[in-house]
């Protein structure tokens, strides 16, 4: 029996967000350089990058973000880098961390885990002037599946348990339908992150996966942004081979997130360093970003309360099943 269209393609009590007018960059000026008060207290400054893609990417995209700020602050800066999302969760609730750029379901575990001593600073601003992206299911272009309900019974690749649209958002919308994802597909498996994951679909070790995309620009190119147009763009796959089946509704953009417990300073010279990144050094804005996007816009803590949700909701599904 076919799944409720409007449950589905909708999605709407996911993440409710309106996109708005594309709106030009606003110019912001880079901070001053120069060794700030707060460098006694952080020495050296440690940065969570979340894992989904191989490390020589990660490094690639993030190492001229990493010398700019050190470079802007006169302070070394050192890369985290995690196998996967719960690497920056729990070092973020170790303390081993001062910043990261999250999904909105990996900030949600890290304000659990570290008892709230995390806090969002800035979100992403999209290229239409929203602030949100979609999940998107896709398939190999030559399984024959064209729909989300020809998965039943079939094999599903979740990207991480700490990912809202590799994950979360995708099993939070079955259950909308009144769907138990445990008995709609026939295996699922986690293979390690995004990245990882597409890979696996294309060598059919999976029939599906989720990702995220921006939802902008067309879907034929992988839209503006996103894993799958990463891929592509790294010369890993070819957006021909690839169908996306199923698209969640707007999710809320995932935040830069800091440690609570740090100086209002360094929260204050962090907002200003990268409301003046998009126009100061659009390269590197753009890698950190996996594409083009306007910049930054200041988050709150209330926009990922629907994440929590869905984690404690996962958490009693689990001590259901046990």
């Amino acid at each position: 029996m076919p799944f409720p269209r409007r449950s589905l393609l909708a999605a709407s009590l996911l993440a409710p967000i309106a996109a708005g007018a594309q709106t030009p960059a606003a110019r912001f000026p880079m901070p001053e350089r120069g060794r700030r008060p707060w460098a006694q207290q952080i020495s050296t400054l440690r940065i969570g990058v979340l894992g989904g893609e191989n490390e020589a990417d990660r490094i690639g995209r993030y190492g001229g973000y990493a010398r700019l700020i050190e470079e802007t602050f006169g302070v070394p800066v050192r890369l985290f880098q995690a196998s996967d999302y719960g690497g920056v969760v729990q070092a973020f609730a170790g303390r081993h961390i001062e910043i990261a750029s999250m999904s909105p379901a990996a900030y949600a575990a890290s304000w659990m885990e570290s008892n709230g001593n995390v806090e969002p600073i800035l979100k992403t601003q999209e290229a239409d002037g929203s602030t949100s992206y979609i999940a998107v299911m896709y398939t190999r272009a030559d399984s024959g599946i064209t729909s989300l309900e020809q998965m039943r019974g079939r094999s599903m690749a979740w990207a991480d348990p700490n990912s809202a649209s590799g994950f979360l958002i995708p099993r939070a919308a079955l259950r909308q339908a009144g769907v138990n994802p445990e008995a709609f597909f026939g295996r699922t498996g986690f293979a390690g992150g995004h990245e990882q994951a597409i890979v696996a679909v294309m060598g059919r070790q999976f029939d599906a996966g989720v990702t995220w995309a921006s939802g902008v620009g067309n879907a034929e190119d992988g839209f503006n942004r996103g894993m799958l147009r990463a891929t592509a763009e790294k010369g890993m796959i070819n957006m021909r081979d690839i169908r996306i089946i199923w698209r969640s509704g707007p999710i809320e953009n995932g935040p830069i997130v800091v440690r609570k417990d740090l100086p209002q300073s360094f929260k204050d010279d962090m907002v200003a360093f990268h409301l003046a990144l998009p126009a100061a050094a659009p390269e590197i804005h753009r890698a950190v970003e996996r594409g083009n996007v306007i910049g930054w816009v200041p988050a709150r803590h209330e926009e990922y309360e629907l994440f929590l949700q869905m984690r404690r909701e996962e958490a009693a599904e689990r001590r259901r099943r046990n």
